[in-house]
């Protein structure tokens, strides 16, 4: 694949954006170790396992993007946020950027949270993934660490457990696990994602949410160098870790 092509794939602009800054030498690949400016916008790569910088920002060829990322608290998971910031201007550009065959460009947020949640979310651009990950039918767990205003006690524990009824939905909807971490933190787990659906949970419940914060989706527990608006590639095992059903 040719280098202003690969540049490309991976949102860097258009071809003519790609070639330009191959042109004024902006663009090096690493062989080994050691970063070689290219300026031939022709020049043939293997695209897979490709390393290379751009603007002296190293970058690695991704066919696809599956990124882990720290949602802080007070940003919506909306390209057209109605209050807050949205979470995509913490994002380089070049992931923003990445071409689809859909109108829609860049990676997307599997799932949302609310905007003052915090935690563990998921961004793609594999469409696939995306709905495989968003399926109820698929089971996928996802750990919450709630804070709340009253003290939990076993009662309402069990009434997760059991399950409770929302005001929309004459179905029960039970939590896959219920921890009592202390008086004021509960670790919930659930395997579908309704509206509001660990606020609406409690306070079904008697109780009321103080703070919530997303720990784990599958087996996969958010970094904990992973710091609030910083973001990372998901490897491999990683990705067999966040589809892994309850």
């Amino acid at each position: 694949m040719q280098l202003q092509d690969i540049l490309y794939t991976q949102g860097f602009g258009t071809r003519r954006v790609c070639a330009g800054l191959i042109q004024q030498g902006l663009v090096k690949v690493y062989q080994a170790d050691t970063a070689e400016v290219i300026t031939d916008v022709t020049t043939d790569m293997e695209a897979t396992g490709l390393r290379y910088q751009v603007q002296g920002v190293d970058w690695e060829y991704h066919a696809l993007a599956y990124i882990a990322f720290n949602k802080p608290a007070g940003t919506e998971c909306s390209q057209k946020p109605s209050v807050h910031p949205s979470i995509y201007t913490l994002l380089p550009s070049p992931l923003r950027l990445r071409p689809q065959k859909s109108a829609i460009q860049g990676v997307q947020a599997v799932g949302r949270l609310d905007q003052d949640t915090t935690g563990l979310l998921l961004l793609s651009d594999d469409g696939q993934f995306i709905h495989r990950m968003s399926s109820p039918k698929k089971h996928i767990a996802k750990v919450y660490e709630v804070t709340t205003k009253h003290p939990i006690d076993d009662k309402q524990v069990q009434k997760l457990l059991a399950g409770v009824v929302l005001d929309d939905d004459l179905k029960p909807v039970k939590a896959a696990a219920a921890l009592k971490v202390s008086e004021h933190h509960l670790q919930l787990t659930l395997t579908e994602g309704k509206y509001h659906q660990v606020k609406r949970m409690l306070a079904a419940v008697g109780n009321r949410v103080e703070g919530l914060h997303r720990s784990k989706i599958g087996n996969f527990e958010l970094p904990v160098d992973l710091l609030p608006g910083q973001w990372r590639w998901l490897s491999t095992l990683d990705l067999e870790q966040v589809q892994l059903k309850a």
